[in-house]
């Protein structure tokens, strides 16, 4: 008898999980409330990745004269909803086809569990219930909104109001300085917005390393961007001709607009979670252990609602874990997925991207690292492109050479790091990096002599 797997959410957790499970030979259903392909990852993410491009190439042509090029630029809002729109088309078929290839059946639906094996669908044309032997929530989650700012979409924004907005700011208050926060600033700097980003600690990118976080804040500073520092946002009101933000230290600011990056909040309500025992904490996410299990064994959780890290290359990974494990793969050679050995990226200008273990958290436990740094301004291929912002750092053990972890702030940081990432993640040396032969000119060669 062919395992029935159900699964709620169709983004990367719940699309990778569903193909892997069906070549396995899985009966898999796989329900979605809004897009396939899932909705934070082509409502949020792509989109986003998009207008940043649009920003590169709008900066790259403003450089263009120190390039030996005379050349303009101006934003069509217009053109560039259509390309969004056309990206998300794409991903969408792709990923429909992929399922259907497979033989997954698709059900447009809002899905709530009625017990421990039995999922009930809301569709167009009705109920319907499920029965299944293992099933995974992969519910994804939405924008934080707190409760002392009321979100008009017009001038107080979520993220999602902003792909793209209806016009471009004038004057944008960025309420969060996290990895989406930095992006935004750059993102609408780039479109020619006064930006001023709420900074609540004393630096940007709390959760990175200070050495990485101050050249993107120096960035940010030689390009006008305005820095609040050491301030919450305890108010925002939409005035009628702008936007009056309070802080708790008792500054204020008047700006066009204002839009929220204050984190998410997992889509764990109404899912039927406590009908069929599952836990979940109080923030709504749900525990799980190494193999994505809740404490109901069968009922598998992945993606932004299982509380882990927020990244679509994540959640795919877990999905492919997950089908492994509902297929009983996990009898034979089977490698659990190690969230520290994630590779994270931020798509400023320059990016950064890190994996592993970072140098503060290193020195924090006590751990002996050896720290490499070379900057870019070494590597002939950024002097070339015009751009030796950044650097390459290379942690490793001082006793053995395998590489710990590592991070790069400069042109093409997100591609680069994924050999630091296999590095990582299969134990290698940095003599193995060394010994490697790397394209030359390329900004890779910085790896190389960052592993010397």
């Amino acid at each position: 008898m062919r395992t029935r797997f159900v699964i709620i959410g169709g983004g990367p957790a719940g699309n990778t999980a569903a193909t892997v499970a069906a070549s396995l030979g899985a009966e898999v259903t796989l329900i979605e409330r809004d897009i396939i392909g899932g909705a934070a990852h082509l409502w949020d993410c792509v989109p986003s990745k998009a207008m940043i491009a649009t920003g590169g190439a709008l900066g790259d042509l403003q450089d263009a004269n120190a390039m030996g090029l005379a050349a303009e630029g101006r934003l069509d809002l217009e053109a560039l909803r259509n390309r969004i729109q056309g990206i998300e088309t794409k991903l969408r078929a792709s990923t429909t086809l992929l399922l259907e290839s497979q033989r997954v059946r698709m059900i447009q639906g809002t899905a709530m569990l009625k017990g421990p094996n039995e999922v009930v669908v809301e569709t167009a044309n009705g109920m319907e219930s499920l029965e299944f032997d293992a099933i995974l929530l992969a519910t994804g989650s939405r924008p934080r909104i707190p409760d002392w700012v009321t979100v008009d979409h017009e001038r107080i924004l979520t993220t999602r109001d902003a792909y793209p907005p209806r016009e471009v700011p004038e004057h944008l208050a960025v309420i969060g300085s996290g990895v989406t926060g930095v992006e935004f600033t750059h993102m609408f700097r780039s479109f020619g917005s006064e930006v001023t980003l709420v900074v609540s600690r004393q630096q940007v990118l709390p959760q990175k390393d200070p050495e990485v976080a101050a050249v993107l804040e120096d960035e940010f500073v030689r390009r006008g961007v305005h820095l609040i520092k050491g301030a919450r946002a305890q108010s925002i009101e939409n005035v009628g001709d702008h936007v009056h933000i309070a802080f708790d230290d008792g500054r204020a600011l008047n700006v066009s607009h204002a839009v929220l990056t204050i984190g998410s909040i997992p889509n764990s309500a109404g899912l039927g979670l406590e009908d069929a025992g599952v836990e979940v904490d109080p923030l709504g996410y749900v525990p799980n252990n190494l193999h994505c299990q809740t404490n109901v064994a069968h009922i598998y959780v992945a993606g932004d609602l299982s509380g882990k890290l927020p990244l679509s290359s994540v959640a795919a990974m877990q999905g492919r874990k997950i089908a492994e494990h509902v297929m009983g793969l996990q009898r034979l050679e089977h490698r659990h997925l190690d969230y520290d050995k994630a590779a994270a990226a931020i798509f400023t200008e320059p990016e950064i991207a890190d994996v592993g273990i970072a140098e503060a958290d290193a020195f924090a436990i006590g751990r002996k690292i050896r720290v490499t740094k070379v900057p870019f301004a070494s590597n002939p291929k950024a002097l070339i492109d015009g751009d030796a912002r950044g650097f390459v750092k290379i942690i490793s053990d001082p006793a053995t050479g395998v590489v710990l972890g590592g991070s790069i702030v400069g042109r093409n940081a997100a591609e680069l790091i994924s050999v630091v990432a296999l590095a990582v993640t299969c134990g290698l040396r940095t003599a193995d990096i060394v010994d490697s032969l790397f394209v030359h000119p390329a900004l890779a060669e910085s790896i190389t002599e960052a592993s010397s």
